[in-house]
């Protein structure tokens, strides 16, 4: 967290002086929104007499407090690489859904101590509690790491590229010694004596350090590397929970989208006053519901929604799906991450659905809705089939939406520069604050209760 000085410089910057007079606040800000505690400065000096020494100490106000938490929350959620995973919470998968799992996944969120292994056939239900726990952590303040293993075998890999901006050493002791790490799909790596020898180091540094971790595997336990398994099947470090297959999760259910997701996520019910935005933020939201209501009535080309999580972008995807369904249209969404791990899955012997099948169906789909692009765990394999995709429906000039918190007006990569084109495409960027932000609808951090008992400079 940033050091008070250092806050009170950047505010003092911001407002163009260092002193007491009065605050100049730009013409598109509603002066409703300014903080009627500090008067929009950031903070305020103790209310006691001459002589206390907290006489002149200036603390942070409750606004100010509510942007500092929201800064460092959004560090937290960047390192902890869980951005497109940030919509699984203990709240929205339900506890009927889950069961067990769902509660030993919250009761070691609660208190992360020691490992918690989320173990059974192919259901993306493991990896949602994962997430789950990961988010309620970064919640709290604990620093998350979060990894699909064939991926970071990947990055380990290109670190020894003379291109690569980190080191290998770097990587390597992040995963081996961030403060809660989570490793998905244990088991699905390529078995090279290389991947098994940085496997076994960072499972042994974590089991020695006894540093909490939560893994999800597929399939039989014991196909782990034996090693490897010791440590996992240790009585005295951690927990072994079995998920069940669900009879549904043996089938494609790709494209489809949640009943309830559709029942919620409609043009009636998002609302673009937000989370307190500015007025410009305002605007960007009501542009981009506007272009979203425009695309519904007639899906021709395609739209982009782009911002961080949280403004809306999934909400008017799928707003935009219902509208299709209810004229009887075939619509096909996924969300970017779980589309890769499905295509990988077609690959096992136990998959019901061939590989060629599924991607023919993204690849033709009347019209595709890829939620989150840009989010997936980036491997040569995924950057491929991705562009794939996108070239043949860019191509196709098939009607496509994207959500992504990449901004593609800066991005020129190949997919970034079909993405961005004019020609059939319209980029919509939603600049507003998380919706979702607890501290901020709060209006201050519970921690600033002190606040009352203080007074506004003057």
């Amino acid at each position: 967290m940033e050091d008070l000085s250092d806050i009170l410089k950047r505010i003092a910057s911001r407002n163009g002086s260092g002193d007491n007079g009065p605050v100049e606040h730009p013409p598109d800000i509603d002066e409703s929104d300014v903080c009627d505690v500090c008067g929009g400065r950031g903070w305020l000096t103790t209310d006691v007499p001459a002589g206390d020494p907290n006489f002149g100490r200036f603390v942070l106000c409750g606004c100010q407090q509510s942007r500092v938490d929201e800064e460092r929350y959004s560090r937290l959620l960047r390192y902890s690489n869980l951005g497109a995973l940030s919509r699984f919470t203990f709240d929205t998968l339900g506890r009927q859904e889950s069961g067990e799992a769902y509660q030993a996944a919250e009761s070691y969120a609660e208190n992360p101590s020691g490992w918690i292994v989320f173990t059974g056939p192919y259901d993306p239900m493991k990896v949602r509690l994962a997430a789950a726990i990961g988010n309620r952590c970064l919640e709290r303040g604990y620093v998350v790491l979060f990894v699909h293993v064939s991926d970071l075998l990947d990055h380990l890999r290109a670190t020894f590229s003379p291109t690569s901006e980190m080191a290998y050493s770097e990587l390597f002791n992040q995963v081996k010694n961030t403060p809660l790490l989570i490793l998905d799909d244990l088991g699905s790596h390529s078995t090279t004596p290389w991947a098994e020898e940085k496997l076994r180091q960072i499972i042994n540094q974590r089991y020695n350090s006894e540093l909490p971790t939560v893994i999800t595997t597929t399939g039989d336990l014991n196909k782990v590397d034996p090693y490897i398994l010791s440590r996992i099947q240790s009585p005295d470090l951690g927990r072994i929970v079995e998920i069940s297959a669900k009879p549904q999760a043996t089938t494609h259910r790709l494209g489809d989208i949640d009943p309830g997701m559709l029942k919620r996520m409609t043009f009636e019910t998002f609302d673009v006053r937000g989370n307190g935005p500015t007025a410009p933020q305002r605007r960007s939201v009501e542009a981009a519901c506007t272009a979203a209501k425009n695309f519904a009535a007639d899906p021709d080309g395609w739209l982009t929604l782009f911002g961080e999580t949280g403004v809306g972008k999934t909400h008017l995807a799928v707003a935009i799906a219902a509208e299709q369904i209810e004229k009887g249209r075939s619509i096909f969404f996924a969300r970017v991450p779980e589309l890769l791990d499905y295509l990988r899955y077609t690959f096992s012997p136990d998959s019901r659905i061939t590989y060629d099948r599924l991607f023919e169906d993204v690849k033709t789909a009347p019209l595709l809705i890829l939620d989150d692009l840009g989010q997936e765990h980036s491997s040569p394999w995924a950057t491929e089939k991705l562009y794939q995709i996108v070239v043949h429906r860019h191509d196709a000039r098939l009607p496509t939406v994207v959500t992504s918190m990449i901004d593609f007006t800066r991005e020129h990569g190949p997919m970034g520069s079909r993405v961005q084109d004019t020609s059939i495409a319209l980029v919509c960027r939603i600049d507003a604050p998380d919706y979702r932000n607890k501290a901020s609808r709060r209006g201050g951090s519970p921690r600033q209760s002190g606040a009352s008992r203080a007074r506004p400079t003057r």
